[in-house]
């Protein structure tokens, strides 16, 4: 099994379930053992507190592989988010960076990386986001490299449009970069609203991308993230999970 289908899952699906062994127990229904812990579920500059949030995960049989997604800015402060995840063994960490302070943000962030032995993947986040389209992936990687990668959302690199949202396409120009994925779907109406699926059940040729990343070498982390049905995510989260098992076998 390649690391594309070794994934968990994010914890913002569970975001109307504020309380982590809940949380946890649901992972455990849909099938899963991984997860990428985000803001709502913990704050990650309390250490001590969070400390119980890793232990609660570890009781449960689950493990904390990524933190994030977390806008970066260049503040001290950040330095908690790499502590929290070396003390709960996540090798990545999921953020955005902010057009007026991204080259500051990065050249710390470069360095954090480094003294925590944490990669930093750069969610992108459709076409209204700074760091959603590939022009400026290009560049905010190249500043930050090679600490500082790609977490490729296949739905949100989709929104950006047909011409350049091609989630096939992106994981062979940044081969060797992508250092996590979200894996997630989005369908389309005509006036370009999306709204979430199944994963592979919308626009992503999910086989096809599995193989690619496969072809590629992708080692990085891996979940899923399914943003509907907020206040019973665990059914079609559970088609996610058997959706990405069954893409394996095509």
């Amino acid at each position: 099994m390649g690391k594309a289908l070794d994934f968990g899952v994010q914890s913002y699906c569970f975001r109307e379930f504020k309380n982590n062994a809940e949380v946890a127990r649901k992972i455990g229904e849909i099938g899963l053992n991984k997860v990428e812990v985000c803001g709502v579920h913990a704050d990650f500059h309390d250490l001590s507190a969070f400390g119980e949030i890793v232990n609660t995960y570890r009781d449960a049989g689950i493990s904390i592989i990524s933190l994030g997604v977390e806008t970066f800015v260049g503040e001290e402060k950040e330095r908690h988010v790499f502590e929290c995840a070396a003390l709960a063994g996540a090798g990545h960490i999921s953020v955005h960076f902010k057009v007026d302070s991204f080259p500051d943000a990065i050249k710390q962030t470069k360095r954090l990386s480094e003294e925590f032995d944490v990669k930093v993947g750069i969610h992108c986040h459709g076409g209204y986001m700074f760091g959603g389209q590939p022009d400026v992936l290009d560049h905010l990687i190249k500043l930050g490299a090679p600490r500082v990668g790609l977490c490729l959302d296949t739905a949100w690199c989709m929104q950006i449009g047909p011409g350049s949202g091609k989630p096939l396409e992106w994981v062979k120009r940044y081969a060797g970069q992508i250092y996590g994925i979200h894996f997630k779907d989005f369908v389309f109406a005509p006036n370009a609203q999306w709204t979430d699926t199944v994963v592979g059940q919308g626009n992503l040729d999910l086989p096809g991308f599995i193989q690619a990343l496969d072809a590629n070498g992708f080692d990085g982390m891996a979940v899923i993230e399914y943003e509907a049905d907020a206040k019973n995510p665990v059914p079609a989260l559970k088609n996610c999970v058997e959706a990405m098992r069954s893409s394996g076998k095509v």
